[in-house]
């Protein structure tokens, strides 16, 4: 084994921990790593143990997880003088088998890029908490504009017909939510209120990150709370006019959702660099009848893969990963 195998060997653990700080739809965290002891290669794979066959039977945000999770070590490589070469979807008869890396080392290829971004992997949390009604400033729409496309996807900022469009669906989203029995007891599954029976601590969403209930109006975040409630819980007054975006690509198969998730996740940590509150609005995306809906016609970007809440406020609690133990097999 050469030097820098062993380099390699040793810093692996470290860029997996950071990795795994990645958004996932509730927190399934749906990913796992391979590492052949002795090189500079990494495999990501989907878990087929952590899927959503209600939410996501087509594995679309399960790539936009993995995808997320990418970036996030791509960025901890960066930031430690490596390069993670990537290569998508290397085995045709593999659809698990999502991503392969090659660590190289040394300055001359090191992306300063994604290593400015690597104090924000452990900042950025989804806040589903009230946010001002401070209007973000353009030149901030431009930098989280540019560093989508850095990923090879768009960021739509809409305008004030489209959002409030797009606000709609979120709506329709949740009657269709609340109607599906399904649905509710798939979300049930990965939320984590103390109740016996429940999931591992270290996955699903906890109640202390459900946020308030809406008063007055339906909120831009999903509601995880379970039917008969979290004693305690308080209710707040969410914004009027939530400022949003989406992600966009050209196309939709699983190597344009593995981009979106690494587009995606740039996004979120550019913002958090900038000092915004973030949160994800996948709900409209879960159901085919309303996604086709959230596209402007007039962008570019042909299928919307995910929708951006951004403010000024509170960024909202970290919430629980499995350690790395769990994620990474070495062999």
């Amino acid at each position: 084994m050469s030097s820098t195998e062993q380099r390699a060997t040793a810093v692996i653990p470290s860029l997996v921990e950071e990795a795994v700080a990645a958004p996932s739809m509730h927190n399934a965290q749906p990913w796992k790593f391979f590492h052949r002891s002795g090189t500079r290669r990494l495999s990501l794979y989907g878990d087929p143990e952590r899927t959503l066959p209600v939410a996501d039977p087509g594995r679309r945000a399960l790539h936009i997880g993995c995808g997320a999770a990418l970036l996030n070590l791509r960025v901890a490589a960066a930031h430690r003088g490596w390069t993670a070469v990537t290569e998508l979807l290397p085995d045709p008869h593999d659809p698990w088998h999502l991503a392969d890396v090659l660590l190289e080392e040394g300055p001359a290829v090191t992306d300063h890029r994604l290593a400015d971004l690597q104090p924000a992997v452990r900042r950025r949390h989804t806040s589903r908490l009230p946010l001002s009604d401070e209007r973000i400033p353009p030149e901030i729409w431009d930098e989280l504009s540019a560093a989508a496309l850095l990923e090879g996807v768009r960021l739509i900022v809409p305008g004030s017909w489209h959002a409030g469009a797009v606000m709609d669906l979120v709506h329709d989203a949740e009657l269709f939510e609340s109607a599906s029995d399904a649905m509710r007891a798939e979300i049930i599954t990965w939320t984590r209120t103390g109740r016996a029976g429940e999931g591992p601590a270290t996955e699903g969403v906890p109640s202390y990150a459900f946020g308030p209930r809406q008063h007055g109006t339906t909120a831009p975040v999903r509601n995880f709370d379970a039917p008969q409630g979290s004693p305690g819980r308080a209710a707040a007054v969410f914004e009027e006019r939530p400022q949003t975006a989406l992600l966009g690509t050209a196309e939709d198969q699983p190597v344009d959702w593995l981009r979106a998730g690494q587009g995606m996740e740039r996004v979120l940590l550019q913002a958090t660099l900038d000092g915004l509150a973030t949160s994800l609005i996948s709900q409209p995306l879960e159901w085919p009848e309303l996604r086709n809906l959230a596209r402007d016609p007039r962008s570019r970007a042909g299928f919307v893969q995910m929708v951006f809440r951004f403010g000024y406020g509170p960024s909202g609690p970290a919430t629980p990963r499995r350690p790395v133990a769990e994620v990474l097999e070495v062999g």
